[in-house]
């Protein structure tokens, strides 16, 4: 059973029906993918850490052992309440996409543990993928796609964070604001929580173009942003400076990395709105593009298409990951990131 429209896909993740077992949640997105994800395992069990009731799966388990995902979804709960069967994708390889594939239909017709709930969490899945197609087709599973926010969506989704902690902006205020919003769940509540901290959470406080503008022309990371804009424009040594300016003002590394991610989300908004037919100062408005940088942002885009930009995202999903976990020095993983952009992009002509 496929959910599209956002008032049933909201009303299943926070009450799901007890006739469905199974749900596939995929898409670009996968900060939207996690978001929709977690609120979907917070209604079936309120401890996602408890080993009884949970078991976690990933990509390499259920490559290296089947069986596990068979074991997981026949095992009943020790100490009642509905069993939790996660799994997250990464690669999507077709073996494992067919092997959950199988395991989904069963477990949907009943064939396991009926009161298992299985999620997948997973990126775009195409209409060839065996796990896609099985989740619509069961009367006993659901598959939600997670496509890019609409502009009303996300002045919503503000709307209601910002009245959460008693602030606000006025209509045009807003306007200004979603425009400059990278089209990115996670990078999108960070900015808005950032906004929140600029207003006075409870202050009660509703603000306006003018004072708006004073909090996105003197951000704390306009550095970091300069540099990821270096960076991407094949200029190492300005990057290199424009980062370590950051950091002796107080920004951190993790910082870094993040504003790299959203100037790679805005050029790749580019590609996709011009390749929908988009005029380029359009797209670059959509985007959430600053106008006195427009101009060498759209000279970025034109070179960086999308399958260089999808290379560039691992190698940044890699340093995040290094800056939180690894220990090693976070101001060299960060660095080490935008030199390696430079060099594409130099590489690339720019």
């Amino acid at each position: 059973m496929i959910l599209a429209k956002r008032p049933e896909v909201d009303r299943f993740l926070k009450s799901p029906d007890s006739h469905i077992r199974a749900a596939v949640i995929h898409g670009k997105d996968r900060s939207g993918v996690t978001e929709r994800a977690l609120t979907l395992y917070k209604a079936i069990t309120p401890d996602l850490n408890d080993p009884f009731n949970v078991t976690f799966l990933t990509e390499a388990d259920i490559d290296g052992d089947a069986v596990k995902l068979e074991e997981a979804l026949t095992a009943l709960s020790m100490i009642g309440g509905r069993r939790l069967v996660r799994i997250r994708l990464s690669d999507g390889k077709p073996g494992v996409d067919k092997a959950i594939a199988a395991a989904l239909t069963v477990h949907a017709d009943g064939g396991y543990n009926p009161d298992a709930m299985l999620v997948v969490e997973a990126g775009a899945l195409g209409r060839e993928s065996a796990l896609r197609k099985a989740a619509e087709k069961s009367p006993g599973a659901v598959g939600i796609a997670c496509y890019e926010d609409e502009v009303g969506d996300v002045a919503r989704m503000t709307r209601e964070a910002l009245g959460a902690d008693k602030v606000g902006l006025t209509g045009d205020a807003l306007d200004r604001f979603v425009a400059r919003l990278p089209r990115e769940r996670g990078l999108m509540r960070q900015e808005i929580e950032r906004l929140v901290l600029y207003i006075g959470p409870g202050s009660g406080r509703t603000i306006d173009v003018p004072e708006l503008e004073e909090h996105l022309g003197v951000e704390p990371d306009a550095s970091l942003s300069d540099a990821a804009l270096q960076a991407f424009g094949g200029r190492p040594g300005p990057a290199q400076s424009g980062l370590r300016r950051a950091l002796a003002e107080g920004e951190s590394a993790v910082m870094a990395v993040r504003m790299a991610a959203i100037h790679l989300g805005k050029l790749r908004r580019i590609n996709v709105l011009q390749a929908s037919g988009a005029g380029a100062k359009e797209a670059a408005k959509s985007a959430g593009v600053f106008w006195k940088q427009e101009a060498e942002i759209l000279r970025q885009a034109r070179a960086w298409r999308l399958e260089l930009l999808d290379e560039v995202q691992d190698s940044v999903n890699t340093a995040d990951i290094a800056t939180k976990t690894t220990g090693m020095p976070e101001a060299l993983i960060a660095e080490r990131l935008l030199l390696e952009i430079s060099a594409r992009a130099k590489r690339m002509g720019l």
